[in-house]
């Protein structure tokens, strides 16, 4: 269990990521590899990278190199994670390259104590092996993460509008309440479902960066170093089939007039309520648009107190994006 402490600054300072973090991304898309839990919500994407890793010669590289610096475990080195990777992966692989070699020391002889770290590991102390690690990672996301780059924006959009509404409804602690099954609020303590010991983390007034990750399975994920910028990383729940092909005609020939309407309206995340003004018809109807939408796979409904929040799926902003205004 890891028990975060939060201080009412730590509350105000709460906050969660817009964007994918590209490296949280890689090291958890590399465990999907290394075992078969939930495989079924990546199985789409599982088959497709491993044919495109074969297609490219990349294969090898992520046997020998990557798996087993990211390895299935509950610890492998904090710096592969740098909080600058939020500005883009080019920042993120920038710092892991000028990352300080002392503490990169630090932090391997701790990978070698809690895991099997590869045999080369101390070797990351030497910035040319740094450099070419991270020639690693860039080859490994253009092939294994941008394809489904907006696929997960679109999933991490959706949880971002079901949290903004418990935000704004609820503050703060309405928010973490909401965080999902292994995490339980408690003021002034979140409890958090952890794979490796009984431990506290004291924010201390840094506050929190949540980020919600599409290859996250399980339970969420924290750096093991209290002293760097707090980060909590955890699961999107994954209820949407793999992306697919979609039509480029215009929305009101597909779904006609007012049910193109819901849609757009659903893209900002709205209630029932806000579908029917926004559409023009009464409540009764916009929910069964809402109906045949979610059932069409282009939308998803999540209960909010005593409202119905609706959300787009990946494929219902694959089709709005398609699709001309």
């Amino acid at each position: 269990m890891l028990r975060i402490h939060f201080t009412d600054a730590d509350l105000a300072r709460t906050r969660m990521a817009a964007e994918p973090d590209p490296l949280w991304e890689i090291g958890l898309s590399l465990c999907r590899f290394q075992t078969r839990q939930g495989r079924w919500a990546y199985a789409g994407w599982y088959r497709d990278t491993r044919q495109r890793l074969a297609e490219t010669g990349l294969d090898r590289m992520v046997r020998t190199t990557l798996i087993p610096l990211f390895p299935r475990a509950t610890y492998y080195p904090d710096f592969l994670n740098p909080a600058e990777a939020a500005d883009g992966l080019d920042a993120g692989l920038a710092a892991i390259v000028t990352t300080p070699p002392d503490r990169i020391r630090r932090e391997v002889r701790h990978f070698a104590d809690v895991t099997t770290a590869p045999s080369w590991a101390e070797r990351l102390v030497e910035r040319d092996v740094r450099e070419d690690i991270a020639d690693c990672l860039r080859r490994y996301y253009d092939t294994a993460i941008a394809p489904y780059r907006e696929h997960a924006q679109a999933r991490i959009d959706a949880e971002r509008s079901i949290r903004a509404r418990a935000l704004l409804h609820g503050g703060a602690e309405a928010l973490l309440r909401g965080l999902g099954p292994t995490m339980r609020w408690r003021a002034p303590v979140l409890h958090v479902e952890y794979p490796a010991d009984d431990c506290d983390l004291h924010l201390g007034g840094r506050g929190l960066l949540l980020v919600p990750s599409y290859f996250c399975w399980g339970w969420p994920i924290a750096l093991a170093d209290p002293l760097l910028p707090p980060v909590l990383v955890y699961p999107l729940l994954h209820e949407e089939p793999a992306p697919r092909d979609t039509n480029t005609a215009p929305l009101t020939v597909l779904l006609g007039r007012t049910r193109a309407l819901v849609l757009r309206a659903t893209a900002a995340g709205a209630t029932t309520g806000e579908l029917a003004r926004a559409a023009g018809v009464s409540a009764p109807a916009a929910s069964k648009h809402t109906t045949a939408l979610r059932d069409a796979g282009l939308i998803s409904s999540h209960r909010h107190g005593p409202s119905v929040l609706h959300t787009l799926t990946p494929l219902g902003a694959s089709l709005l994006r398609a699709a001309p205004r």
